[in-house]
This record gives structure tokens, sequence and C-alpha cells, in this order.
């Protein structure tokens, strides 16, 4: 089942992803990729008639995150007058998700409250043990080394654990809540679900308080000890605790001096609100412990339209690492490119995408062929990037940690290049094979990045080879690849050059910079491709136009993609930076600058009422499509957002 999540919180041991009503989509312990222990866990009431669950049509769900933090707001109104409120936050050292409920009535509302999860501990249905430990206020389920627990406080006055299954419902935790009484069964083994309940007797004026605490744990001990411990602190500690972790955490952030820019004047807090939630988001998304990334929590487990998004790809979290870099948080690129280093393949390159513990992930990438060249490139760029801002010593203990790993990468490109163009490989879009602009492009600017540390590492010699093939495989991409037509073809297919466009040719300009905008001529060549993207690929929706893959695209209907948006709009302002300030060029800065900003706010168009960033809008409802968050959007947005500033401090000289 596909469940696209509208918000996610979190903390270094734990990732949840929630509904828009409260709905736990995924629960992921110990990593961010696996184990995913969820099936279904949310609340409901009964009203002495039946059921009402809190995911039902009727109510009206206002979800938000409390400012500068990665704790979830969920307000639920019913046209009864039930009002629930829902504030869910994740314990900042424990991996406990912490759910506190507050259910008030305009009329008197005599009932109960129930909070039903089926739980495949493990991601395993089959062979679960589950138990309950009244004494001890615990309800426990297990399989192997995985271990989720249910406490609350109040402590429950009723649970059930039963069958999740139709042929045993007499049992099934589900089916007997409709009566409103639970059968207190002890334990069983199984495809399992459970239930606990408290009655409530409540009105506007007395509205009931309960917080149900889910946590997880390797071996029954520790979850008894973690589950104690959290029953014993006061939730409004926690709370305040998790609060104050998350802000002094937003306070590194660079400091931005954004302008109410003509013609967007409310539109400066908008930015830094979309700057704090994907700073947020990606720290969430990051296993600080391997220095690795989720592409997205996955939400396809089954790979039913897609390879699945809970996993690390090089290329996506090059970017990543790079823009928290920029943003403030240096730390996430020296843990990611010593995971590189572990990761590393013995011929130089890097796998289409892994585990996040460094294992090879389920892929359409294991041969040279259908390898992905770019995801090498990638890298090494990254850590040159990340190495130029360093200072000594600390600049020479990089090199020298990582400078094996650079001279292995590097010769991998030089292997895959020696006609000029990198031999046939997967594209960045995993669906074509051949040979690729932006592949070629990331190439490039890996051997650029290698033969720059190689210069400082006393390697000239083959700092002079990497910038001669680098420049070898410029000229030729220009050469075989640049159309008439004032583009760059997407590549070679099949032998022929394949002209359909494809929007990550801009990678020659960002982030690749294998074309300048500070020569004239490929200046020039800049501009052409900006205009054949926007004519080409633009699709109209949320009052402006996304920009699509390629013009063929079929996936997920071919949808605009915030990425690919934002590369644009990153393009447009670099070439405003890059524009002289003089009174003569000011009028191009500042359209180039509008231009760009219309892209970016059409990309917060399509976020999640929380104001997450999906990988896509979509193209007939203009909502957020697909996975959800994307890191690799969220990278950009920063990016975007911190040329903004860098803007505003030239315009301002």
């Amino acid at each position: 089942m596909i469940r696209q999540p509208n918000a996610i919180l979190g903390n270094d041991r734990l990732l949840v992803t929630v509904g828009k009503k409260g709905e736990i989509f995924g629960y992921y312990y110990p990593g961010r990729d696996f184990a995913q222990h969820v099936e279904e866990s949310q609340a409901c009431l009964h009203d002495g008639k039946g059921l009402i669950w809190l995911n039902a049509r009727e109510w009206v769900a206002d979800q938000k995150y409390i400012e500068n933090t990665n704790i979830v707001n969920t307000e639920l109104t019913h046209p009864s007058g039930l009002t629930i409120n829902i504030r869910d936050f994740v314990h900042p050292n424990l991996p406990v998700l912490v759910r506190k409920y507050k259910i008030s009535s305009q009329n008197r509302f005599q009932g109960k409250f129930f909070y039903y999860s089926n739980f495949q501990v493990g991601e395993m249905n089959k062979k679960n043990s589950a138990f309950c430990d009244y004494d001890s206020g615990l309800l426990g389920q297990y399989w192997k080394n995985y271990y989720v627990g249910i406490t609350s406080s109040p402590m429950f006055e009723e649970w059930q654990i039963g069958k999740a299954m139709d042929t045993i419902w007499w049992t099934n935790a589900k089916y007997d809540m409709e009566d409103g009484e639970l059968q207190k069964n002890h334990e069983d083994i199984g495809n399992l679900n459970c239930s606990i309940g408290w009655k409530l007797d409540i009105d506007i004026l007395n509205p009931a308080e309960i917080t149900v605490f889910i946590g997880a744990a390797s071996r029954r001990p520790a979850l008894y000890r973690r589950m104690r411990d959290v029953q014993k602190e006061p939730v409004e500690s926690i709370y305040n605790e998790t609060q104050e972790k998350w802000i002094k955490w937003l306070s590194r952030k660079k400091l931005l001096d954004l302008p109410e820019y003509p013609g967007f004047e409310t539109y400066r807090q908008e930015l830094l609100n979309a700057f704090n939630r994907s700073l947020l988001a990606l720290s969430v998304l990051n296993d600080s412990s391997k220095g690795s990334f989720v592409a997205a929590p996955e939400f396809d487990h089954e790979f039913e339209m897609s390879g699945g998004y809970g996993y690390c790809w090089n290329r996506d979290s090059a970017e990543i690492v790079t823009s928290l870099m920029e943003a403030g948080y240096p730390e996430y690129c020296a843990r990611f490119f010593k995971w590189c280093k572990n990761t590393q393949l013995q011929d130089g390159s890097w796998f289409q995408r892994y585990w996040l513990d460094g294992n090879t992930a389920p892929s359409w990438g294991n041969f040279s062929f259908s390898t992905q060249i770019d995801e090498t490139g990638s890298t090494i760029f990254a850590m040159d990037n990340y190495y130029r801002t360093l200072e000594q010593p600390i600049k020479t203990e990089f090199l020298d940690s990582v400078w094996a790993t650079v001279l292995s990468a590097a010769e991998y490109l030089m292997r895959r290049t020696s006609e000029g163009l990198h031999e046939p490989c997967i594209c960045l879009w995993e669906t074509y094979a051949g040979v690729f602009t932006y592949t070629n492009a990331a190439i490039y600017a890996g051997l650029m990045g290698a033969a720059n540390m190689a210069m400082d590492y006393n390697e000239k010699g083959l700092a002079d080879r990497w910038i001669e093939r680098a420049e070898f495989v410029k000229s030729t991409t220009i050469k075989k690849l640049w159309l008439d037509e004032g583009y760059f073809a997407r590549g070679i297919i099949h032998d022929k050059i394949d002209t359909a466009i494809d929007a990550s040719i801009i990678g020659t300009f960002v982030p690749f910079n294998m074309l300048s905008a500070e020569d004239e001529k490929e200046r020039e060549m800049i501009k052409s491709i900006i205009k054949n993207i926007e004519k080409q690929l633009r699709i109209p929706v949320n009052d402006h136009f996304g920009i699509k893959r390629y013009v063929d695209d079929k996936y997920i209907d071919g949808n605009p993609w915030i990425v690919t948006t934002l590369w644009l709009s990153k393009a447009l302002l670099e070439m405003a930076i890059t524009t002289n300030s003089t009174e003569k060029e000011k009028d191009e800065v500042q359209t180039l600058t509008n231009d760009g900003l219309k892209y970016i706010k059409w990309s917060l168009k399509g976020t999640t009422g929380a104001g997450m960033l999906p990988e896509q809008v979509n193209k007939y409802t203009g909502r957020p499509a697909w996975a959800i968050p994307l890191c690799w959007s969220c990278a950009l947005m920063l990016d975007n957002i911190l040329l903004l500033d860098k803007l505003q401090k030239k315009l301002s000289e």
C-alpha cells in the first residue's frame, strides 16, 4: 500500500511519518530505512453506538509544525461538536513517540477512547508475538531483536491483543472495539493487532487528556526500562526539552538578510519558514551515526510503482551535504564523506544506491553498463567543495584521509571517458541507457575537483592529466551534443543523438559548472538552455508553471518536479549574481531574480499542509505528489534561498 505522509518527525534513533489526520504511516527503528514496524496505528472514539475513527471523512484536519521544531500539531474537528488536538513529538533522547491527545466536546460526550495498532514488527506480519503486562502498564510486540511497546498516561483501563485476520474475527482487536468493550487477552502469536482503551465523560469545560507512548528497543529488558523511564517523566517536561532541542539546533543556521522583493512583499517570511523547514526535515532524514541520508521516507515498500525511495544515493546526498554546509552545518559533509570512503567499490566508483549502513541496496545497477557514473563524479565534486572551505590544519588532515578515495574515483572516471564522452551507462533518472549530457557534466566536475585536491597533495602530474581529460570531456560534449536549436541533447541512445530536451542538461551550469556564466559565449549558451527548458518542459499549474523532467516523461503521469523547477530558479539566480550590478545591467538582474522567485514560489505552493517539499506536484490538482518529503527538493530550496541572500548582499554593496 502506498501512503504518502503529510509530516515527519524523529530524533537520532527514530523516524516517524504521519498522515494529515494524525495516522502513523511509518515507524522506522533502528534505521531510517529499516525496519518499518507499523501497518496501522491511530485512535478512535466509541460513542455508545459505534466507532468514530479519527481519519474518517467527517473530521476536518489542520496540521502544522510548532515553529522551529519537528513537533507536529494536528487539530481535528467533527460536525458533532467534538474537537481533538494531537501533539506528536519524538523524545529528545529515546526512540519513543509521544502522542498527546486533548479531547473536548461542545456537548456532553460519554463513551470510550481507543488507541488501535496493527504492528508488523521487524516488517514481519506472520510470526510476531505480543503480550500485555498490565501491572507494568506495558503492551509489547516483538519479532527476533525488534521490540515495540505502548504505554500511556493515565494508565489504559482495558486492552486486547488479537489476530489481525478476518478468519479469526472474534479475537481481532479492531473488531473487538466495535461493542465498546475489550476482551483483555494477555498474549498471542502470529499476525497480530492490539488496542487499549479509556472511559470518557467530557464536555467543553471538562476535556480529557491522554498521552500514548510508542517506544522501540532491541531487547525486552531495554523496552521495559525505556517505557518505565518515559512514564516517570512529566509529559510537559519531555515536550519542553524536545522544543528546546530543535530551537537550539536551528539557531546554528546561517543568518539570512532577505529583502522584501518588489511584487513579493509578503514573501520574505515564507522563504525564511521554508529555509527552516527544509533544514529540520533534512536533520530527521539523516543517519547521524553513519552520515548517510534516505532520499525520502519509504512509502512504496512493495515497489508497486517505483523502485523505492528509502535508500541513499550518492548523487542526491552529495548535493544535500553541500547545501547543509552552506547553510551552516558542515559536519554533515564530514560524516557523509567518511561514509563514502567505506562504501566505495573496488573499481573506484559508487553503487547505484545503498542501505544507510553502507550495504548495497536493491538495484538496477549491478553491471558497468547499468551503473550511474554521475554518482562518482558528483561525490568527488562535493568532496572538493567541502575541502575548499576548510582551514588548516583540518584541511590537510581531511585531504590525507580522502586522498586514496579521490585517486581511485578519478582514475575510474578516466577509464570510462577515454573517447571524450563517457561509456554507456544508465541516466540519472534510471530510465535510459546510453551516453548523457548530465553524466558528462558530473564527470567534468568530479575530475576538476579531484585535480584541485591533487595540486594541494603535490601531485601536479595527476592534476594536469585530470584537468586535460575534464576539458576533453567538456569540448567533446559541446561538439557532439550541442544542437543548433540552442540546447544540449539528452545524450546518445542506441548510437543515435537523442534530441529530446531533458531538464538535467542545466547540470552543465548548475551544479557542475562545466559552462561558466563569466564566459560570454558560454553565458549565451546557458541563456539558450534556460529558454528551451522553459519553452518545452513547463507545465501550467498553481498560477505559474513547474518543470517536468523531459518531454516524453511517463513516470507518475509526467508531473513537474520540485528538483527540476528549482534547478531552473537556481540557474536564473546564479546568472543574476554573475551579472554586473552597474546601472545598465540592473534591469537584467531584477528580471532574472523575479523569474527565479516565481519558480521558488511555485515550489512552495506544492508543499503539504505541514510544509513538506515533495518530489513532484500533481499537474491536475497542484497538490504534493509522490515522495514526501524528498531530501533533494529540500536541499535545492536551501540553495535557492542562500542565493537570494547572496544576491541581496551583492546589490546592497
